[in-house]
């Protein structure tokens, strides 16, 4: 039961949780679609503080409230806060308590999140933590396998990229591996998953590490490429060095199942070209649009209110 609880890891959400968020967020879709929302929560506000810049998930959280009849409390310039002055996290998650019923935060330091729910008893949800996890991001994620093969088991998904600074796919690799998933892990030497990730994958998993695209391509049923994260880099020239490691172009794309999908949790720079927008493989922006009814699903649980 996800009642007034946060959630900062994947792990804080059971595999019957995350059921249960797959349905309700496919009736959420089916609302959207009907142009019809169900105002069940206009006396709940949220507050939103993100103290990393955010597009897609700080606007889907704030559109998620709105569209359940809910108001928002939003911080995204942190230069505009009381932050700037010096205040620390523990008393700006104590004042959001005090104005807000469920408390959002995207912070650059990994633990963050977690120390936020020290200072509160409102629930917290991690909007990504630095290098750490993204929680929210792996329910739409996996919304979007779902909605696309009508299941999470029997497929070969491969993550490519930056899985070291790669938050989205620290969480995914460890909800994946509670279904019947081969993961291929395709990434530089210098870029691989942290052994700590690694080592939360039951042993029973098949996991393959390669460097290499072409040793999963045809295979795969989901590609699912990142961003070289660039400002996790200390060393600017180490950064420079790794930028278009991965380039997944139309020949590519070619080469794969036409029954598989690209995903993306974008931005994007330059890992997927814009032609491949057009191909039949590409979910990256249907994949970002389903970050609406899945926190729609998410704060509707949390709040007790679905």
């Amino acid at each position: 039961m996800l009642f007034q609880k946060s959630l900062v890891s994947i792990e804080d959400v059971s595999t019957e949780d995350i059921e249960e968020i797959l349905k309700i967020s496919d009736s959420m879709v089916k609302l959207l679609e009907a142009h019809k929302n169900p105002h069940s929560m206009d006396s709940y506000v949220m507050a939103t503080l993100f103290f990393e810049p955010s597009t897609r998930t700080r606007l889907s959280f704030e559109s998620a409230m709105h569209r359940l009849g809910g108001s928002v409390l939003s911080v995204s310039d942190v230069s505009s806060s009381s932050v700037a002055k010096g205040e620390t996290l523990a008393d700006t998650i104590r004042m959001a308590e005090a104005y807000s019923d469920i408390i959002v935060i995207r912070h650059p330091l990994e633990g963050a999140a977690r120390l936020a729910t020290q200072f509160t008893a409102k629930p917290i949800i991690n909007a990504g933590d630095g290098s750490g996890q993204h929680p929210t991001q792996t329910l739409l994620d996996l919304f979007t396998i779902w909605k696309e093969f009508h299941s999470l088991d029997g497929l070969n998904v491969s993550l490519v990229g930056d899985l070291k600074y790669g938050r989205t796919v620290h969480s995914l690799i460890m909800a994946l591996s509670r279904y019947d998933v081969n993961i291929n892990l395709v990434s530089p030497p210098s870029l691989r998953i942290p052994d700590h990730f690694l080592a939360r994958i039951p042993k029973s998993k098949k996991v393959r590490i390669t460097e290499s695209l072409d040793d999963v391509i045809d295979s795969s049923d989901v590609l699912y490429v990142t961003r070289i994260q660039k400002e996790r880099f200390a060393d600017k020239n180490e950064y420079l060095g790794l930028i278009g490691s991965y380039s997944i172009d139309e020949v590519i794309a070619g080469k794969m199942k036409k029954s598989a999908i690209i995903m993306h949790p974008l931005p994007r720079v330059d890992e997927i070209k814009p032609e491949v927008d057009f191909t039949g493989n590409a979910r990256y922006f249907r994949q970002a649009s389903y970050g609406v009814p899945v926190r729609m699903a998410l704060i509707s649980l949390m709040m007790g209110v679905s």
